[in-house]
């Protein structure tokens, strides 16, 4: 009679680790940063966390509604109503008592720019072209690899952006700018919510091209980049008829989202004030900060003239909420203005910190005569 045995000396990583390149202490290091709970990110997270990645973080700033649970694999019926991404965190933490597995409830820009380099790679599962390519611009300021993927209907694609060559804003058009652009201006004087369809997908889509993402950053988290099969091109899947290809991407040498930050300084906080900040940066820089330069439109709304409780604002137009340009007293449109340049006098002289609308961490330069240094401003030490 046949008898099993089992081998209780067995690791839990067995079967992957007997891939010849596999590197199980590399992935238990990691840190990886998923943007977006819906679809992608469920089968994004659940992979990753059978693998064996130590830290994952996955932010996402919406609830778990019903028609999520016939897409998200890791959503039940008692999640209705909360929100995506502590859902996902709790259900993904108990698939491997290994891995730290985070949820935080916010967009990836109120995440910001300094808290990206915390990790070794970012996968994205979004499904808005303006967080995509805020997510482009900043991995590629930092020098980061992020992987993107898309669904809709039985499609599906999946491509991986490197710190050179081209990247995800070379890919548009100029029909994709305009739109673009249209949207941001004119975000803070719309009172009523985006209309925006529902995208056609379904649960097989999401985890075949989530199961592609989460391939490559295996690879790159294991330090074989040279096995990456989507480095700068893009992997398309037509599912009705079963078909992939795989395409390149041709680099803009004028794209303006290929600026590199070298050297990024820490330890800077919003506590500080900008008096304090600014004072910090002349110390490193050994020169007089003569202009202080942002990365995303910094939007400041004057106070209401009417209402006597109005207070100026200022902070990263992705911050604001719709319909932030009015008095929420009197409905009023407020002067607005934008800039991504100040002096420091305008700063130390404008509204307090505690006035700003900032992300948990963002990057700054500080400009002197003749040299520049990148900071991270953060809400609070250790951000």
């Amino acid at each position: 009679m046949h008898q099993n045995t089992l081998n209780l000396e067995e690791s839990r990583y067995d079967r992957q680790e007997r891939i010849t390149w596999w590197d199980q202490s590399a992935l238990t290091k990691s840190r990886v940063l998923v943007v977006g709970a819906g679809a992608l990110g469920n089968e994004i997270v659940k992979n990753l966390a059978l693998v064996g990645v130590g830290h994952i973080d996955v932010i996402d700033m919406d609830i778990v509604e019903r028609s999520n649970l016939a897409r998200c694999a890791l959503f039940r019926d008692s999640d209705e109503g909360e929100y995506k991404a502590l859902a996902l965190a709790r259900s993904a933490s108990a698939i491997n008592p290994d891995c730290k597995i985070t949820g935080y409830v916010m967009s990836v820009q109120a995440f910001g720019s300094g808290s990206l380099l915390n990790y070794d790679v970012l996968i994205a599962g979004l499904d808005n072209m303006e967080a995509r390519l805020w997510l482009n611009r900043h991995a590629r300021h930092i020098g980061k690899l992020w992987i993107d993927g898309a669904i809709e209907g039985l499609q599906g694609i999946v491509r991986t952006f490197a710190p050179e060559g081209p990247c995800l804003e070379c890919t548009l058009s100029e029909q994709d700018q305009i739109n673009l652009s249209h949207r941001r201006s004119c975000a803070l004087l719309t009172p009523e919510e985006l209309v925006s369809g529902k995208t056609p997908t379904n649960s097989t889509s999401a985890s075949i091209v989530a199961g592609i993402e989460v391939q490559e950053a295996i690879k790159a988290l294991v330090g074989r980049t040279d096995l990456l099969a989507l480095l700068n091109k893009v992997w398309r899947l037509e599912g009705e008829t079963m078909s992939t290809s795989i395409m390149g991407f041709f680099e803009d040498e004028n794209c303006l989202a290929h600026d590199s930050f070298k050297e990024i300084a820490s330890g800077f906080t919003v506590e500080h004030g900008w008096k304090k900040i600014v004072n910090e940066a002349t110390i490193k820089l050994g020169q007089q900060v003569q202009a202080i330069d942002f990365e995303d439109d910094i939007v400041t709304v004057e106070a209401c003239k009417v209402c006597p409780e109005s207070l100026r604002k200022m902070g990263l137009r992705s911050l604001f909420p719709l319909g932030g340009g009015r008095c929420t007293q009197c409905s009023a449109d407020l002067s607005t203005s934008a800039s991504v340049s100040f002096l420091p006098e305008d700063l130390i002289s404008g509204p307090e910190f505690e006035f700003w609308l900032w992300p948990v961490s963002e990057i700054v330069s500080f400009r002197s005569r003749e040299s520049v240094l990148h900071a991270s401003i953060s809400k609070k030490t250790g951000d």
